[in-house]
């Protein structure tokens, strides 16, 4: 039996603190392991505190990454991802950034 990490965010788009043209925005968030797309999390927070649940792409096509877009006006944003491992472990962590 093999022993998994956790899973650990190890690109995206947007970047940390990164800035994005306003528009039909893609996300990508690339893990260093497979993740349970279906009950995996990315929550967009806008700079008024409020919350939408985005939904992922589940195609399977990528499996240690997360796929979303959102139609986005000019403002500061944060991802709050809720990842959840193949080995059963959630990891969670927050990505703020800006639209020009």
């Amino acid at each position: 039996m093999s022993a998994s990490a956790h899973a650990i965010l190890t690109d995206s788009t947007p970047k940390p603190n990164g800035t994005l043209a306003a528009g039909h925005v893609a996300m990508v968030f690339k893990y260093n392991s497979k993740i349970d797309q279906h009950r995996s999390r990315i929550t967009l927070v806008k700079a008024d505190k409020s919350e939408s649940v985005l939904t992922i792409v589940t195609d399977g096509s990528k499996p240690n990454e997360l796929d979303t877009s959102a139609d986005l006006a000019p403002g500061s944003y944060t991802i709050r991802w809720q990842a959840l491992a193949l080995d059963g472990h959630i990891t969670r962590g927050d990505v703020p950034f800006t639209v020009k």
